[in-house]
């Protein structure tokens, strides 16, 4: 009997990664939930889950991106599946209030955490490393797209890095039996907009989307698990945005 495939969710305690563990544990994977520091609802999200782990990781830090993913190795299995789902938000402000410190925290978990986690699942999905290929799926917003002028620049500039990281990572190792694409979330009903400072925001610039509502965390898991599955066999470097039309 084949074991199941295995797929490692960062940013999965809460939210679009929560949602998408879930519906991964549905379809079969065995599935790593990641977390930074909400322990609890980790491990309460793993306990509805088949065959599942909650691994602590800070995805900016490469030692802990090792750790983590040498655990997948030992509990679960070799990787599969890869969703780079961590990710942060501030609070919003212009460009010309922005430290320096708040940018690089920015950029170290929205993009470096994306490249180390990539990284580490290239060397145990690729052919060329011994694998069986894979599939990888990197969350960006549809902030790419607008900039997030007086709000959060630095967040949307991130997710920019991570439209073109999913463009060139497909480009280079889709002949290794890796496909790699992105989804652009809109405004999505999860706790990550209570750090913007503004958490009315989701009902108000949702309603302003062609389909008139906010989006919930499990419409964009659902896009993410379709662009895993075979039904995508021949789709990679694309960007799905599940944005309500924007």
């Amino acid at each position: 009997m084949a074991a199941d495939p295995v797929i490692v969710v960062t940013g999965g305690s809460r939210g679009i990664g929560a949602a998408t563990a879930l519906l991964a544990a549905e379809r079969g994977f065995s599935v790593c939930v990641n977390y930074l520091k909400e322990k609890d609802s980790a491990v309460s999200l793993v306990e509805k889950i088949k065959k599942g782990i909650a691994v602590q990781a800070d995805v900016s830090s490469e030692a802990e991106v090792v750790r983590m993913f040498d655990e997948v190795d030992r509990k679960l299995g070799r990787v599969t599946a890869l969703v780079n789902n961590a990710g942060i938000v501030d609070r919003g402000t212009r460009v010309e209030l922005m430290t320096a410190a708040r940018i690089a925290r920015m950029f170290a978990i929205n993009v470096t955490g994306s490249f180390l986690c990539a990284r580490e699942a290239v060397k145990r999905m690729s052919t060329r490393h011994g694998g069986a290929g894979g599939a990888i799926v990197n969350v960006s917003s549809i902030a790419a797209k607008l900039g997030g002028p007086g709000e959060y620049v630095d967040y949307a500039a991130s997710k920019g890095a991570i439209d073109t990281f999913t463009i060139g990572l497909a480009k280079e190792v889709g002949a290794e039996g890796i496909r790699v694409n992105a989804v652009r979330p809109g405004i999505i009903r999860t706790g990550i907009h209570l750090a913007s400072g503004d958490p009315a925001r989701v009902d108000r610039i949702g309603a302003t989307a062609p389909l008139g509502r906010p989006g919930d965390p499990e419409e964009v898991a659902r896009a993410i698990l379709w662009l895993l599955s075979g039904e995508a066999s021949y789709l990679s470097g694309a960007i799905v945005d599940v944005a309500g039309g924007r």
